[in-house]
C-alpha cells in the first residue's frame, strides 16, 4: 500500500515539473524595437542613471525584465541595459548576427543572390517562408535571408 502511495506522489510531482518547465519553455520572449530617432540605453531603470549606447530607430531589444514604463534589454550582442518603454513599439525588426549574409531572390539558397547585408545591419520582415524571411532593407536591395542569420525572435 506504500509503495503504491509513494509512486502516486512520485508521478505526480514528475507530472507537475514536466507542466510547470513546458510552460516555462513555451512562453515566447517578448521584443521591442526603437520607435524614434535614437533612444539612450541606460544603467538603471531612469534618467537618473548613465546613458551607455545610443541606439538607433528600429534596432531590436529582446526585453528581460518591466520596472514602470522602463524594460530591462539584452541586445544582439548580450549587452543589457535599461530604455523607456514608451520610446519602443512591438512592430518587430530584426539585426543581422553573422558576418556576412546573402539576400537572395527567393527563400532558399537555390535562389540568386541579389545582395548582401553585414552584421548589425537592420532590417524589416515582410514574410516568412520555411525557415527564410522577406526583408525590407533602408540600403541595398530586399530580399530573403536565412531566419538562422537573423536576431530578434
Amino acid at each position: 500500500m506504500r509503495s503504491n502511495s509513494l509512486l502516486r506522489t512520485l508521478r505526480h510531482v514528475t507530472l507537475v515539473t514536466s507542466l510547470a518547465a513546458f510552460a516555462v519553455a513555451s512562453v515566447a520572449a517578448e521584443y521591442v524595437s526603437v520607435k524614434r530617432e535614437a533612444v539612450n540605453m541606460r544603467s538603471g531603470p531612469g534618467t537618473n542613471h548613465a546613458a551607455m549606447w545610443r541606439l538607433p530607430k528600429d534596432y531590436p531589444l529582446r526585453v528581460q525584465q518591466h520596472r514602470g514604463k522602463w524594460l530591462k534589454v539584452i541586445d544582439v550582442e548580450k549587452d543589457s541595459g535599461w530604455v523607456y518603454g514608451p520610446m519602443t513599439s512591438k512592430k518587430p525588426h530584426h539585426i543581422v548576427k553573422s558576418d556576412i549574409a546573402n539576400v537572395r531572390s527567393g527563400p532558399g539558397t537555390r535562389y540568386h543572390a541579389v545582395g548582401q547585408a553585414r552584421f548589425g545591419e537592420i532590417v524589416a520582415p515582410i514574410a516568412h517562408s520555411n525557415g527564410w524571411v522577406k526583408v525590407r532593407r533602408t540600403e541595398g536591395p530586399s530580399g530573403w535571408i536565412s531566419r538562422k542569420l537573423l536576431w530578434g525572435w
